[in-house]
């Protein structure tokens, strides 16, 4: 079944291009665009999207925003950023408020379309050129273990249902959550615990 995808954003020639870049492979379906956040908020209740493709700056309501309003009526939504903007503050901001993912809007094709499918799946991404700045070096360092074992236990999930889900043991997925050092930036913070505090973690 096609994965079904609401564009945001408020310039027209981005959705032209979205619709030329997903509408040409039949693994998705564009089912609405919107050009502001107050749009995209009542599509997404109205049209319940597997993605939805936000911008972060829109006019009427911006996109953090916007996506602060979807997740409180669908907490379940999976939205992706998908921006020009890189700052740490821009990427802190989108994956507080609960985004699954961020994008640069210069993002290959095949990235575009392999990060869709991951969000589709529930898993988290970022921009190949955002997670090699943000993971580069250091002895925590996240792995793609750890991100994607809090982003199930961001959703709700038992370490017992993580643990099923993903081939692990209960103490391997207790491990990942386990309290960590102070991370050395508001991002690596961010990042670690982007849809799981530290406090609402399951035990």
């Amino acid at each position: 079944m096609a994965i079904r995808l609401l564009i945001v954003d408020d310039h027209p020639v981005v959705r032209v291009g979205m619709r030329g870049i997903f509408g040409g492979d039949e693994r998705f379906v564009i089912v609405g665009e919107a050009e502001d956040g107050q749009l995209a908020v009542k599509l997404a209740a109205e049209l319940l999207p597997d993605v939805i493709l936000l911008d972060l700056r829109m006019p009427v309501l911006d996109g953090v925003s916007a996506m602060q309003k979807i997740l409180d009526a669908q907490p379940q939504a999976r939205i992706l950023i998908l921006t020009t903007y890189d700052s740490d503050q821009d990427i802190r901001r989108a994956l507080d408020a609960g985004a699954l993912g961020y994008l640069l809007k210069d993002s290959p094709r095949e990235e575009l379309y392999r990060a869709v499918v991951l969000a589709a799946e529930g898993k988290p991404v970022l921009s190949m050129s955002i997670s090699g700045r943000l993971f580069a070096g250091g002895d925590d360092a996240l792995t793609e273990r750890e991100i994607e074992v809090l982003a199930h236990a961001g959703k709700g999930e038992t370490n017992a249902g993580i643990a099923k889900r993903l081939h692990i043991s209960e103490a391997t997925v207790k491990t990942h959550l386990a309290p960590l050092p102070p991370p050395p930036t508001p991002i690596r913070r961010c990042l670690k615990f982007s849809g799981c505090s530290r406090t609402s973690a399951p035990a």
